[in-house]
């Protein structure tokens, strides 16, 4: 199970890719060369520098002239360098079109499988269905609206307004305090029975 979960997964590298990487390594060796002749080319100037104040001229000169040519080796390799460069990028974006036209290809697909679900024919019968529909709604509310008079829809008028503005008519709440409900008489005990103790005479015989 580790094994399964730890296992890195492989990335598919194209014949796209590793030409990529090797023109980028070819680029990569001609800024080293680069930057390795720059250098030299500077230590030779202060060379025949110090070879014309020693007076040794036609040395100096000679060394000039084996700078002056490594100079355009320098222009050489610069072109190389954006030549190269240039043809990454070309590659990279090619890849890229590459996969957006594998993107409108699938595109393409799925719309073509929605076509076949759903015809013309039957976009045109739900078309005809949903406006037969509306004409059906319609003949019905032209229907409700000629049976209704004119008294009939001032009422519905009426009655509308008085909703909105919370104007319905509640019965009236009357002001008048209700009377009091008189407490019930003690009733007499009949012959042979104990008149009922009242609480605070229980409490004493508890006592």
């Amino acid at each position: 199970m580790g094994n399964v979960f730890g296992r890195k997964r492989r990335t598919r590298v194209t014949e796209q890719d590793r030409a990529v990487l090797q023109l980028k390594q070819q680029r990569d060796k001609l800024k080293q060369y680069q930057k390795r002749i720059t250098l030299q080319l500077e230590k030779e100037r202060n060379l025949a520098k110090q070879l014309l104040k020693d007076g040794k001229k036609e040395k100096a000169l000679l060394l000039l002239k084996k700078k002056r040519y490594q100079d355009q080796l320098l222009d050489k390799t610069e072109n190389q360098i954006s030549n190269l460069e240039r043809m990454c990028q070309d590659i990279e974006f090619a890849q890229i079109e590459m996969k957006v036209i594998e993107g409108l290809k699938v595109g393409n697909d799925c719309l073509k499988s929605l076509h076949e679900a759903m015809s013309i024919e039957d976009v045109e019968r739900i078309m005809d269905e949903t406006q037969e529909a509306i004409e059906y709604q319609r003949e019905i509310d032209e229907m409700l609206a000629g049976s209704l008079t004119q008294e009939d829809e001032d009422a519905i008028l009426a009655e509308l307004e008085a909703i909105t503005q919370g104007d319905l008519d509640l019965p009236e709440v009357p002001d008048e305090s209700l009377p009091e409900v008189p407490e019930a008489a003690e009733e007499e005990p009949e012959p042979g029975q104990e008149r009922p103790r009242k609480k605070h005479e229980r409490k004493m015989l508890a006592v």
